[in-house]
């Protein structure tokens, strides 16, 4: 959502840098992350039927106070992080979904199961990229949303274009969320179980809404602290980098709800927190992060990527020094088409979990990370040449086919990944490792920018691409040692 906003904060004359912008999507990356850890362990606490209920209502919200903001230019920067701060709880209740709806299903349906609620789970890249530009161009709720802003410079969408000075309901982008959110909360509760083979302490509704509630909210504490010292003045410090701020988040998070915890919630914590003595956890945490975390990651990198390469003619001066200040007249938007690499990769997810209940998950996955080792070096090739050149969108073909290439791997490799979970770990075990794997991948949607944007900006954007082909290789080897050779812990689970 706030990659979106964020895009038309600027195009509305909202008074912020580009690099205050940046503060939202990175506060909500880095919330959504932190806020799948505890979300991760809240279905054995309170119940599937219970967590699935709440969470989904929280997000209403932030829905409501991100269209509230977002009716004020004025208001000063913090509220608007704020409301991205709020908005993580949005990532808690996806991994919460994915450690719910493994216990419902034998290990020969789990990586079809899986890769179904993943894969419309994570239409929601799609979705927003679609939804929030249209919903922008039309007062949807009339006088009770306020009034609208002038576009004052172009903007660009899937259909088009949307020209300066159209009326702009930049509100709607928080509003229009509660039409869905209020009929789905009742459905869930209504329409959900508590499995008590899973959940057999879950105490009333009352009881299980406090320790959600509760254990959300001290998640909250470490990554406001992270923040703080990892984001650049006026809002935090700016003491620590990317590579720090994200290993003593995940760390802070887990001590906080393991010393925090008390009565009967200390003692299924501590149950559940037994999956990190299994070396099964970190190899499939690492094999979730080739997946998961380059689908998100490359989800939020790509409009930058093809805004900054591709919307510039990068010409040489006198001297042969390349000058990347040329605004260039045949850009592609990307609004267009930063929206196909994911809709592929989520649309794609029930089908690598459906051929890896067949084929067995590990040898699914081994293939999609060989492809994407290739297309990441190919990637980055593409990128390198497009960037020297005068015309870089002639390149555009190749750069959004190869990107989709690696969009349509990570999702194959979702359902891999869910299927090889699903039949190592027992039924007590499974969702925590789900929603665990997913927490630490889901800071690709921090990392990747961050890692990309830093390349881009000194002028070497195929080193990022060429360092996640490295990662890839890595993990296919790790892949083969655990699952694969013949002596594997595992084989082909």
């Amino acid at each position: 959502m706030w990659g979106i906003i964020t895009v038309q904060m600027l195009n509305l004359g909202f008074p912020f840098t580009q690099a205050e912008l940046f503060t939202l999507t990175a506060i909500a990356g880095i919330a959504g992350a932190t806020m799948r850890i505890p979300a991760s362990f809240l279905i054995r606490l309170a119940g599937g039927r219970n967590t699935i209920f709440l969470t989904t209502a929280m997000l209403l919200s932030p829905a409501i106070g991100t269209g509230i903001a977002l009716q004020h230019k004025d208001w000063p920067l913090w509220a608007f992080q704020l409301m991205a701060l709020w908005s993580g709880v949005g990532g808690g209740n996806f991994a919460s979904s994915m450690s719910n709806i493994s216990t419902f299903f034998p290990k020969r349906l789990q990586g079809t199961a899986l890769g179904l609620n993943a894969g419309l789970g994570n239409f929601g890249v799609t979705t927003m990229q679609i939804v929030i530009p249209l919903v922008m161009t039309v007062g949807l709720f009339g006088a009770f949303a306020g009034e609208p802003m002038t576009l004052m410079k172009d903007s660009g969408w899937i259909f088009g274009k949307i020209v300066a000075g159209t009326p702009t309901w930049i509100q709607n982008a928080g509003f229009a969320w509660v039409l869905s959110l209020v009929p789905l909360s009742a459905l869930c509760w209504f329409g959900m179980n508590n499995l008590k083979t899973v959940s057999p302490d879950t105490g009333s509704p009352i009881i299980a809404f406090a320790k959600i509630i509760y254990l959300y909210s001290l998640a909250f504490v470490p990554a406001i602290a992270i923040l703080y010292l990892y984001l650049p003045a006026p809002t935090g410090l700016g003491l620590i980098n990317m590579w720090v701020a994200v290993p003593l988040d995940v760390i802070s998070a887990l001590l906080v709800m393991r010393l925090a915890a008390f009565g009967t919630m200390k003692e299924n914590v501590a149950k559940q927190f037994k999956i990190f003595g299994d070396k099964h956890t970190w190899s499939m945490t690492l094999l979730y992060i080739v997946t998961f975390g380059s689908f998100i990651g490359f989800s939020m990198a790509l409009p930058l990527s093809i805004t900054v390469i591709f919307g510039i003619s990068h010409v040489p001066d006198a001297n042969g020094v390349l000058q990347h200040t040329l605004k260039n007249p045949n850009a592609p938007s990307a609004f267009t088409y930063a929206w196909i690499g994911p809709f592929v990769g989520a649309a794609i997810r029930p089908v690598g979990g459906w051929i890896s209940d067949k084929l067995g998950g590990s040898i699914v996955t081994q293939v999609i990370s060989a492809a994407m080792v290739v297309a990441s070096i190919a990637v980055g090739y593409v990128m390198m040449q497009a960037y020297a050149s005068a015309t870089p969108e002639q390149y555009f073909p190749a750069f959004l086919g190869l990107f989709i290439v690696l969009f349509a791997a990570s999702g194959i490799g979702n359902g891999s990944t869910f299927r090889t979970i699903g039949v190592i770990f027992d039924r007590q075990q499974a969702g925590p490792v789900l929603g665990w794997t997913s927490a630490i991948a889901a800071y690709g949607a921090f990392i990747a920018p961050v890692v990309i944007g830093q390349q881009i900006k000194t002028g070497t954007p195929e080193i990022a691409m060429y360092g996640f082909a490295a990662f890839y290789a890595l993990c296919l080897v790790l892949n083969w040692w655990f699952y694969l050779r013949a002596n594997a812990y595992v084989k082909n689970p």
